[in-house]
Parts: structure tokens; sequence; C-alpha cells
């Protein structure tokens, strides 16, 4: 397997909630919901940066379509890093989250690593860190 990720699914209990989350919130541009006329189908996509791309798909969808059952979410189970320029980035996207309805779980503060980062979790519990390292400059 080559080390390359296309898509990034996150399963969600409320596609149209969700949707507005990414969309209006933070900003992400999409072609909003596609697939309804498929009784599973029904996806939002978000082009990302170098053709990755992230989906809301529905969690019974995704439950339907592996054959697992649908567990409870779990937070901690893994996160989804968003880098940035500066401190001051991290604030004003941290900030923007807050306004588009996300739950602040970490303010965001210096770490032990040298950087500047804190978390958020999406309306469906997804966790979020924004950060800045001194180690990964973001060239935007």
């Amino acid at each position: 397997m080559k080390p390359r990720i296309t898509i990034i699914t996150l399963g969600v209990d409320d596609l149209e909630r969700a949707l507005a989350f990414y969309r209006d919130g933070l900003g992400l541009p999409t072609q909003g919901i596609v697939g309804t006329e498929f009784e599973y189908g029904a996806v939002a996509f978000f082009e990302l940066q170098s053709g990755v791309m992230l989906a809301l798909w529905p969690r019974t969808s995704i439950a339907h379509d592996t054959g697992l059952p649908q567990g409870p979410p779990n937070a901690s189970e893994f996160t989804l890093g968003h880098n940035v320029a500066s401190k001051e980035d991290v604030d004003a996207v941290m900030a923007q989250a807050q306004a588009a309805g996300a739950t602040i779980v970490q303010q965001p503060r210096d770490t032990f690593y040298g950087g500047y980062s804190g978390y958020f979790q999406d309306p469906d519990g997804h966790l979020w860190e924004i950060a800045w390292s001194p180690d990964f400059p973001v060239e935007d």
C-alpha cells in the first residue's frame, strides 16, 4: 500500500446539520448533498488540498455499507489536525468554529513541542486540533 489518503469520511447523525457546520460555519467549499436518490447514498464532499476530500456520510449508511453494527461515537479514537501559519490563526479558526456551533474542548495554549494549539468538537463529536508549529510551516 502506498502512503496516500484520498478521502476522510466522518460519520454523522444529521447530514444537513453537519453540512451547515462545515459549509456555512467553517466555509469549506462543497456541492452540497449528493446521492439522495439512493437509499444509503446521501453524502456531502468537501475538497481539501492536494486532491484529498472530506466526506460527511450518515453513520447509519456507514453501518449498512460495511455490515458492522452502529456503535456509540467515541471522540478520543482519532483527531483531525489542521495546521495554520501562526498563533493568531489558531485563535481565529477556533473562534470561527465556536461561532459555527463547535464545542471548545481545549482552549489554545502553548504546547510541549514549542507550538500552539487548541481542540474543538464538531456537532457530531469529531475532534479537531487547530495547531501552529514552528516545525511545520504552512503556506497559503
